[in-house]
């Protein structure tokens, strides 16, 4: 392509001009952005009289410091000449050469700069004349990593001329005064879309150029062709025009849809016989069916960038996304927590994740403020383009509060400092902690939008979550025993040659568990299946519906059935009693525990110690989404469940979910299950220690658990001493920091009234409920929508959790309102039957085969007609 010498830097957000680099003569090193239009911008170094060596390349640091892609320095002196020799070693390829006039007949003066070979990007080489023998020996004296530039002075050129030089590989310099358009400016004669096509080649017989239209992320949006004529048009306006092959003539994309495009470079590729057009496409897209590109649905971070964008202008009323973009505070602390995730990340997954997390909320503030993807990577490629370095070292402070929480995680007492010096005992480093405190929101004073907003539990990207779950459970599927143990390496960095316990369990591992531990088990679980085992009716139900028709219900226990324990951040063997005693007492013939294993690989005791209670034959150390899959399809050594059941975190979920819909895995779940909540309805006459001792038993969960405290008008000295009950007892608790980060996900309601209370209760249908009100037995029957309720001050819901007999395995998400939790009935299957008798069947047949012949099904009409007309036979 040709190349553009001018004496101004080219404006950022000017309409396209230029179809090559630009060569910038002046010297304007601050008027420059490395993001602007163009092919690149190239600064001449102004060399004046006395400067040294050292203060030529200062001056050509600066101007690649300021963004341009390469300097040219003409070697008019040995002071360029060795300035250019330290920027080519230590800058390649960021270095052009202009040789000094007389040079016009050959590149022999090259030899005498030998330095540079392989390290030069350009020549700028002045000649007498463009004839094709001329510039072709030209090109094979030049070293084939430099490119050569011919500079005909102040000739004429035409496009025969751009033409014969580009078919060579060489490049020509145009003067902007010749570059341009009649109606802009009397001395142009070159148009620059005509020029850049004048470089091409095509062998198709209709002289058209395959065109890849792309956004500024280089997402290809579709496949258009361009013609010389399409080619200058988008030159001329700056926007995407192509030739049009079904109906001829040019086709300006958007012209009648709205979906225009500003085009910001075009580029050819290797052979020049195709091209790329870089393009800002408006909506709803490139497509004509209305989707951003040709190619299916966008992914990735450009598609995020779009739906926030939607978000902002048309946000859902009470969506996250919507809360995000109007409380900054929010906002913020959200970017604050997920860098600290990040940098507590370890294992390659979570550090992906942890990644993400950050890149959403970070580009939600650069939405929220009109910032841009390609704004964003302007910047990244203005940096790159910087030859000088900051040394990049952290604020001072930063990294001591990083040691300090190192220090409090392992115990140490000492903070050390980066230069591994202990820090001065009077100034003890701080590690700056979010306030464990609720917000507070008035019923009376929110609108609808925002009453509805309250009801949103913390949002889960299911797909992005399926998306991952997905090979995981394909791999167990495909690969079995052996996927399973690469998973557990991977996910739970434990190595095992078996991920399998077969009954009877070592006992070594039940003697690991305390005795106070066993007994606390025991008595726990005599409780769990004292109340299960009074849901069981051995009964049948027996109907007679009419004379001789008796229908009957009955009850079967499901025969293999999977329960899933979680580990991860706690050791849940009050789960694996939970789940596996109302399974013992439904009479399942084959259990199976699956639950992560410690770090050393072995299972948790106290989970052993339960299994072995509950009569399980099989404990599969992995914990989720391949435990799931390997209970829902069997291995080897896994057997295959009819059911699986269990909470666990996101993954778990949507394996649950989707193994519910394969065929191939033909099982049932228990229901789907999103983080632990919590809501509290309590008065002025309930003890604020309490209250605040409950919300903390469910904040502690996760750092996705949500608890809510519905405050029936309360008075100010309540509210104030809940917030300070929470700050007491939150910041004494060990898993504090959890906590902190639940807790800003959730708040406080205040209400007017005990019915308003429960209204919202109902709405919201939480996992768990607790009443902290006078006579709360009397709201019960108000209640439609809970997983279990607490009911007074002395029902806290950790014995719920623990040992009073219900079970504590429940519906989360507000799935309360149409889920119930664990209970026996989930390990069991109902079977009906009927009777009838020949009188029975004289009386009803009539009823059947009417139905039967409306609905158009003669078989079944036939096999009732042909018994009534044997009993009917016989009465005659």
């Amino acid at each position: 392509m040709f190349v553009v010498e001018s004496n101004q830097v080219p404006e950022p957000d000017s309409r396209m001009t230029i179809g090559g680099p630009v060569l910038v003569t002046g010297s304007c090193v601050g008027g420059y952005r490395a993001n602007g239009l163009g092919h690149g911008v190239w600064a001449t170094v102004t060399v004046a009289d006395g400067d040294s060596t050292d203060e030529v390349t200062d001056k050509a640091v600066a101007l690649l410091d300021a963004g341009f892609d390469k300097v040219c320095l003409q070697l008019n002196s040995s002071r360029s000449l060795a300035a250019a020799a330290s920027i080519a070693q230590a800058y390649p390829q960021r270095i052009a050469l202009r040789l000094w006039n007389g040079d016009s007949t050959s590149l022999s003066k090259l030899a005498s700069v030998s330095p540079f070979a392989g390290q030069l990007h350009a020549v700028i080489l002045a000649v007498d004349s463009l004839s094709a023998p001329g510039v072709a020996a030209l090109v094979a004296e030049c070293p084939k990593s430099t490119r050569l530039v011919l500079d005909i002075g102040g000739s004429a050129v035409d496009y025969s001329d751009i033409a014969t030089v580009s078919k060579t590989g060489a490049s020509l310099l145009l003067r902007d005064s010749v570059l341009g358009y009649t109606a802009d400016s009397p001395t142009a004669t070159i148009e620059p879309g005509r020029a850049f096509a004048a470089c091409l080649n095509t062998d198709r017989p209709d002289g058209l150029f395959a065109t890849v239209i792309v956004d500024e992320q280089r997402t290809a949006l579709g496949v258009a062709y361009s013609s010389v004529e399409s080619i200058a048009e988008s030159f001329r306006t700056a926007t995407g025009v192509y030739q049009s092959r079904s109906r001829g003539g040019l086709w300006v994309k958007g012209l009648t849809s709205g979906a225009t495009q500003r085009v910001f470079r075009i580029d050819a590729d290797c052979d020049k016989d195709a091209l790329q057009f870089v393009v800002n496409q408006q909506d709803p897209g490139f497509c004509h069916l209305n989707t951003r590109t040709c190619f299916g649905p966008d992914s990735g971070i450009t598609a995020l960038e779009a739906t926030l964008r939607s978000r902002r202008a048309n946000a859902p009323a009470g969506s996250y996304t919507a809360r995000l973009f109007n409380d900054t505070n929010l906002l913020h602390a959200k970017i604050i927590e997920e860098a600290s995730e990040l940098c507590e990340a370890t294992d390659k997954d979570e550090i992906a994740w942890e990644a993400a997390d950050l890149i959403y909320f970070a580009l939600v503030k650069a939405v929220a403020n009109g910032v841009s993807l390609a704004d964003i990577e302007g910047h990244l490629e203005k940096r790159a383009k910087k030859v000088t370095r900051r040394a990049g070292d952290a604020k001072p402070g930063a990294l001591e509060k990083i040691a300090a929480a190192a220090a409090s995680k392992t115990g140490q007492d000492k903070v050390v400092s980066a230069t591994t010096t202990a820090a001065p005992a009077a100034q003890p480093a701080v590690i700056e902690k979010q306030e464990i405190k609720l917000r507070i929101h008035s019923h009376s004073s929110l609108s609808e939008d925002e009453k509805s907003a309250l009801l949103q539990r913390p949002i889960l990207d299911l797909k992005e979550i399926s998306s991952r779950v997905t090979p995981i459970v394909q791999a167990v599927r495909e690969r079995g025993d052996d996927a399973l143990v690469e998973l557990t390496a991977k996910f739970d960095n434990v190595k095992l040659t078996s991920t399998v316990l077969k009954a009877p369990f070592p006992q070594h591992l039940i003697d690991e568990v305390k005795p106070a531990v066993k007994a606390a088990i025991d008595v726990a679980f005599a409780n769990i299946a004292a109340f299960h085992k009074a849901q069981v009716s051995d009964s049948t139900l027996s109907v007679e519906t009419m004379p001789g028709v008796v229908c009957s219900r009955f009850s079967r226990p499901i025969d293999r059935v999977g329960l899933y324990v979680p580990g991860g951040t706690a050791i849940l063997p009050s789960t694996t009693l939970m789940l596996g005693v109302p399974a013992m007492v439904a009479g399942c013939k084959e259990i199976v525990v699956a639950s992560p294993p410690r770090k050393d690989g072995t299972p948790v005791p106290e989970v052993v110690y339960v299994a072995d209670k509950i009569g399980a034959g099989t404990i599969v150390l992995a914990g989720g989404a391949q435990a799931v899959a390997a209970m829902a399809y069997g291995t080897k050594s896994v057997p295959k469940v009819d059911k699986i059941v269990g909470p666990g975190n996101q993954y778990v979920t949507a394996a649950k979910m989707a193994l519910q819909n394969d065929t191939q895995a033909m099982i049932a779940i228990d229901m789907p299950a999103g983080p632990s909540e919590l809501l509290v309805i309590a008065d002025n006459d309930s003890n604020p220690a309490y209250v605040v001792s409950d919300l903390l038993s469910q904040a502690e969960h996760g750092v996705d658990s949500q608890v809510i405290l519905v405050a029936i008008a309360p008075t100010s000295e309540f509210l104030a001493a809940i917030q300070h009950e929470l700050a007491t007892q939150g910041e004494a608790l060990p898993r504090r920091d959890i906590v902190r980060v639940s807790i800003s996900k959730s708040y406080i309601l205040t209400v007017e009234s005990r019915d308003a209370a429960l209204e919202f209760s109902n709405k919201y249908a939480p996992e768990h409920l607790i009443l902290h009100i006078e006579q709360p037995e009397s709201t019960i029957p108000q209640i439609q929508n809970a997983g279990s309720i607490f009911v007074g001050p002395w029902s806290p819901e950790s014995c719920g959790d623990y040992a009073s007999g219900t079970n504590h395995t429940l519906p989360t998400y507000g799935y309360a309102r149409m889920y119930s939790g664990v209970n026996t009935d989930t390990f069991l299957k109902h079977i009906t039957s009927q009777t009838l008798t020949m009188e029975g069947l004289d009386l009803l047949g009539d009823t059947v085969t009417t139905l039967a012949e409306i609905e158009g099904l003669e078989a079944h009409r036939n096999a009732v007609a042909i018994r009534l007309k044997d009993i009917r036979a016989k009465k005659i």
